[in-house]
Order: structure tokens, then C-alpha cells, then sequence
């Protein structure tokens, strides 16, 4: 059945290939009463979840391949951190004694009551950060219920995957990137969210906030996602098809074109000379931004800086961490703009 789903487009570009669906634990959680002599042991089992996820969590820091963005590993550590804050390490636990619930209901309960003190922040980027909070439950979630971690794919031949999900925490898209990985869409989300920044950062077309997604949508359905308009199309038929092989085949050849001339002063038709930016994250996103051959640096969200360790960056190392990229930027022959702090 052909049919059309609009979301926001988090990764520009343009994907064909066929679906592979991804559970989400969260929406198969349970609610059922435990009885006293029982209490202690279902804490237990909490508490065994969470040490799991907490050497998952290790292990894929490990798994990091050389060539990923560095987001991959600040990402990573940030859930670890969330993980252990008592906000999801204790809470529950006392759920389960005061309430006699079993662990997934009170981990769930927890998750919903801090979501909601982020929904009430008027901020677009931190009301975001809520998404990290439901991935870190996710993942407990699934070792609750006794399916630890992400299965990958089992990929044959050369059609490339598209991930379609309710939400992907960005330690599954550590898994997702050792496969032939195409695109992902999800049903929640937004374009400040991690997961859409590590899909811009990988050049991944993606869509998020497509509502009912996972659930429309069978393994295997042929899919279209146009990363472009925030359009995803769902087993298209031979002209639909047709037509987007062409837009396809024309966006990538103006990607090349447009690398040609990445050296050539950027101005108007009448001769006004227009100064090119680019955003980053981390010192080490420089290495892109002069590849593109961007004037300097328009935003720099100095938040990452903060996220891939368990201590606050002192004074000396922030400063360090700005002269890098100015260093660089110096060292290319660019002129750094000073950036924001967002």
C-alpha cells in the first residue's frame, strides 16, 4: 500500500532502500503488584538490569570505530552518566519497596516524572535533552525484559537498510554504523536531539517526529526517505520510484559539483561578498569545516564540551579547547570567527 508520512528533517539527502523495524520496549511495559516476599528480589532484578546496560554501555565505548564523529563517545558517556545519576539508579528501587510494583512499571513512572520537568523548559535544545533520559530507560527497559542491547541488522546482498523506530538512542547508532546502514526515521524526536546530530555529522538522510511510523510500516517495506523535504515514502510505486532514482542521481552530482567549488569567493550576482559559517560541536569538527571550505566558525555549542566526562571542563580547559579551533583555523590560511555559546 502506497502511502506518504511527513516529518522534520534532521539529515538532508535522499535514501531508497527497505525497512527494518526496531522494537521499543516502552511501549510493551506491564504493570502487575509484587508481593512482599518478593520485593527484595525484584530490586534485585533491577538492579541487575541496570548493571547490565551499565557494561553495554562500556563495551560500546570500546566499539567506537576510529573514523566516527567524536560525538559518538561524549554521547555515550553522557547516558552512562544518566544511568547513574540516583535519579534512575535509586528512585525505582524505592517504587518497588513503597508500591510493590514491578521494576519495569517503576523505572517507567520515574522516566515520565522527569520528562515532564523537561517539558516545562522553554529552552527548544534542553527540552530536547528528555530524549537521552527515555534512551537510557530503553535500554534497562529491554535487559528488564530480557533483550539486552540492539540486535543488528543480518544484511545480505547490497540493499541498503533503513532503520525505522520509535526512537534510537546514539549508542544504537553505534551498532547501526558497522552495518550498511542507509537511513533511519523514528516516530519521536526533534532536530536538536542527539541522535539527529550524530545523523548530520554521519551525512545519514533521516526524519524524525513521524508520529505512527513503526507502526505503519513492515520489515522489508520498500521505503523512500527524502532527508530534503522531511518526506518519507512508503512502497511507492514504479513512477514514484522512477522519479526519485533521478532526484537521487541529480542531488548527488551536485554534491560534487558544489565540492568544486568550495574555493571559489562566495558572493552575490551584484558582487557582494557573503561570509560562509559553519556550526560545530567539538574541537575536533574543524577538520570538516575547512574541508568545506568554510570562512569560520558561526556556532559553536561549547554544551558538548561538558558532556564526555564526570567533572566540570575548568576555565583553562575550555580556553584550550577554543584556541584549538582558532589554531586551526589559523593554521589553514581562515580566520576563525569567535563563535556563540548556545
Amino acid at each position: 500500500m502506497n502511502f506518504v508520512l511527513h516529518g522534520h528533517s534532521v539529515s538532508g539527502g535522499i535514501t531508497i532502500g527497505h525497512a527494518h523495524l526496531v522494537s521499543s520496549a516502552r511501549l510493551e511495559v506491564a504493570h502487575y503488584e509484587i508481593p512482599d516476599a518478593s520485593v527484595e528480589a525484584e530490586i534485585a532484578r533491577f538492579d541487575a538490569a541496570v548493571s547490565l546496560v551499565r557494561g553495554e554501555l562500556v563495551e560500546l565505548s570500546r566499539q567506537i570505530p576510529a573514523d566516527a564523529p567524536a560525538e559518538f563517545g561524549a554521547f555515550v558517556d553522557l547516558h552512562a552518566m544518566i544511568l547513574n545519576d540516583s535519579s534512575l539508579a535509586e528512585v525505582p528501587r524505592k517504587l518497588i519497596r513503597d508500591e510493590r510494583c514491578n521494576a519495569e512499571w517503576a523505572l517507567i513512572r520515574q522516566m515520565e516524572g522527569l520528562v515532564a520537568q523537561f517539558d516545562a523548559i522553554d529552552d527548544a535544545y534542553l527540552k530536547e535533552r528528555k530524549a537521552d533520559i527515555q534512551q537510557v530507560v530503553e535500554r534497562v527497559l529491554k535487559a528488564l525484559l530480557g533483550k539486552p542491547g540492539t540486535v543488528a541488522p543480518d544484511l545480505s546482498g547490497e540493499t541498503q537498510l533503513i532503520v525505522v523506530a520509535h526512537d534510537l538512542s546514539p549508542a544504537d547508532m553505534i551498532l547501526f554504523k558497522q552495518h550498511r546502514f542507509g537511513g533511519f526515521v523514528t516516530d519521536v524526536g526533534g532536530v536538536t536531539s542527539h541522535t539527529a546530530i550524530l545523523a548530520r555529522s554521519l551525512g545519514i538522510p533521516a526524519i524524525v517526529g513521524l508520529h505512527h511510523a513503526r507502526q505503519m510500516i513492515r520489515e522489508n517495506d520498500l521505503l523512500i526517505v527524502d532527508g530534503l523535504q522531511g518526506v518519507l515514502i512508503v512502497d511507492p510505486d514504479a513512477s514514484v520510484l522512477a522519479e526519485y532514482q533521478l532526484k537521487q542521481s541529480q542531488f548527488d552530482l551536485e554534491k560534487k559539483k558544489l565540492r568544486r567549488l568550495k574555493s571559489t569567493p562566495a558572493a552575490t550576482l551584484d558582487g557582494t561578498p557573503i561570509e560562509l559559517f559553519a556550526n560545530i560541536e567539538l574541537p575536533q569538527d574543524m577538520a570538516a569545516v575547512l574541508e568545506a571550505g568554510a570562512q569560520g566558525v558561526g556556532l559553536f555549542r561549547t554544551e558538548f564540551l561538558f558532556l564526555n566526562r564526570k567533572t566540570l571542563p575548568s576555565e583553562e580547559e575550555q580556553f584550550e579547547a577554543y584556541r584549538e579551533v582558532a589554531r586551526d583555523g589559523r593554521q589553514a590560511g581562515h580566520h576563525p570567527h569567535p563563535g556563540h555559546r548556545r
